[in-house]
Order: structure tokens, then sequence, then C-alpha cells
């Protein structure tokens, strides 16, 4: 099986490539053990997310823009270190996970105070579309081919540098860029837009993954490319929030 180029960040073209290959079958990928590792994260990251929603909740600290904002940009850094040193994934990848349940806590508890079940209804859809997408890649109706891959990686490359301009103008007071936050028409294709190319980076990671598991990639890539689905699974996560949030403002 070919192992072609993932649009996500994490899972690149040349991961598998750059990583040593081990004699003994206990010391490679599987991806059964790529599953739990993805389970550890998630609690990892849950855990410190509902600290993070129990202290705002019962006002220990306010919503605090400074303490997102800093834990996205921390995120940010360990995920840049993680994409370049995937060695440093065991390690790095559970401190990953910590951090963003600091964003993910802080900006569902946000929501929630202003739509009730907002929140609950966002995970519920993000782990429906999770293994929705899993069974329609392992049914084949969508074929991950390279031109699929450079289709969904385009589109995600432009999706990320949009947001990242309107996260820097947001910080310095300059407002945010159309459409991201707006509950018009365009404001709701947009999201729906967005929602799906993160949904198509699901089916092209379960690949790369798959791919990895079939060459005999290192044991550490587990963590590796748990991480890389954690990363489009909390970006799925929050574009559902968003959405939801989007329809529940036009009632």
């Amino acid at each position: 099986m070919a192992l072609y180029k993932s649009s996500n960040p994490a899972l690149g073209k040349e991961t598998f490539r750059k990583a040593e290959r081990m004699v003994d079958d206990s010391s490679v990928m599987t991806i059964q053990g790529t599953v739990n590792k993805l389970a550890m994260l998630g609690l990892l990251l849950m855990t410190t997310a509902t600290l993070i929603w129990n202290l705002m909740t019962k006002g220990t600290i306010g919503f605090t823009g400074p303490l997102v904002y800093g834990s996205i940009f921390g995120g940010l850094i360990l995920a840049v270190i993680i994409v370049f040193k995937p060695k440093l994934a065991p390690t790095l990848a559970p401190i990953y996970a910590l951090v963003e349940g600091v964003v993910v806590g802080g900006i569902s508890y946000l929501y929630g105070y202003m739509y009730d079940g907002i929140v609950m209804q966002a995970l519920f859809l993000t782990l429906g579309v999770f293994f929705a997408m899993l069974v329609i890649y392992k049914s084949g109706l969508i074929k991950v081919t390279e031109n699929f891959k450079l289709m969904v990686a385009a589109a995600t490359g432009g999706i990320m540098i949009y947001y990242l301009v309107s996260l820097v103008m947001g910080m310095f007071g300059g407002g945010s860029l159309p459409l991201i936050h707006e509950s018009s028409l365009m404001g709701i294709g947009f999201s729906l837009f967005v929602i799906a190319i993160a949904s198509l980076n699901l089916v092209v990671d379960f690949d790369f993954i798959e791919a990895g598991a079939e060459q005999g990639a290192p044991k550490y890539m587990e963590w590796y490319g748990a991480f890389g689905l954690l990363v489009t699974l909390i970006w799925l996560y929050i574009e559902i929030l968003r959405l939801l949030a989007k329809l529940q403002s036009r009632d």
C-alpha cells in the first residue's frame, strides 16, 4: 500500500519514511496501539478541560482570554516540535493534550454559558462524525488518492491561514475576519465548509495511520499518529460548536 501525503500537518508524507524500522514485531506501530494512545490523549484532554470548566462554573476563575490564548500558542509550539521531532511524541503528545484541554475547556464554558446544552450537542456530533468517517473510509466510499489528499491539504492550509490572521487581529483589538463568527447564511455556509474539510482530514489521517502500521513504522509513531488525530478532532469539535452557536443565535 502506497504511503500518501496527509493534509494534516502533523501527519506528513515523509514522516514514516524518516522513522527507523524496528526488527522486533512488538516494537512496531499497530492500529490498535494507535487507538489506545488516542484514548489516553483524549482522557488527558478531558481532565484539564473538565477542571477549567468546573473552576469557571464555580466562579473560582472567570473566563480569561489570556489563559486561552496562551494555551493556544503553547499548544502550537508543542505541535510544531512534535511535527519536526516525532520521536518526542511519547513525551510531548500527552503534554499537548493537557494544554489543549485548557483551550477546549475555556471555549466550551464560554459557548455553554451563552447557549444551554450546546457543548454536549457538539461533543456527540463530533464523535458521530468521527465514527461515520471511519465507516466511510473502511467501506471504500471515498478513495484516498493523491489528488484527493492534495485537495484536502490545499483547503486546510487556506483555512488555517485565514484563522491565524483573524486570531492575530483579535489579539490586537482589530476584530476578526468576516464569516468566522457571523450567523448569516454565508457565515453558516462557511462553517459547514470548514466542518466538511475537517471531516475529510479524518479520512486522510485514517489512511496514513493504516499505511504506517502496514509498513512497520516504529512504536513511537503510535503516539504521533494519535497526536495527529487529536489535532483534527479538536478542530472538528470547535467548528461544530461554532456552527451550533450560529444556528441558535438565529432562533
